[in-house]
């Protein structure tokens, strides 16, 4: 019986994805362009760069992640990421 119980965690726990957080996402998918500006993506902590893009709305933003915009291909480089993870990425980055 504790073996059923010990497979039967062990299988539950392998197949729950946890969110990321917004370091996370951000030093897995974001870091390498946003901390140092490449192709004009707005650095990591630059509050007037960041305050023009947040001022155009949170969906404006998922849009432009999700499509891809410049230099920055669809999905960011974080395809996987669903659009909380984004938002955490984009809050990490604009207020850090």
């Amino acid at each position: 019986m504790k073996k059923v119980i010990l497979l039967t965690s062990i299988i539950m726990f392998s197949t729950v994805s946890w969110a990321k957080t917004g370091a996370e996402v951000y030093a897995q998918a974001c870091q390498m362009c946003h901390a140092a500006g490449i192709a004009g993506a707005p650095k990591t902590g630059d509050k007037k760069a960041w305050k023009a893009r947040l001022d155009k709305g949170t969906s404006s933003l998922l849009t432009s992640i999700k499509k891809g915009k410049g230099a920055m291909p669809p999905g960011a480089m974080c395809p996987t990421c669903s659009d909380a993870e984004y938002k955490a990425a984009i809050q990490y980055m604009s207020k850090k």
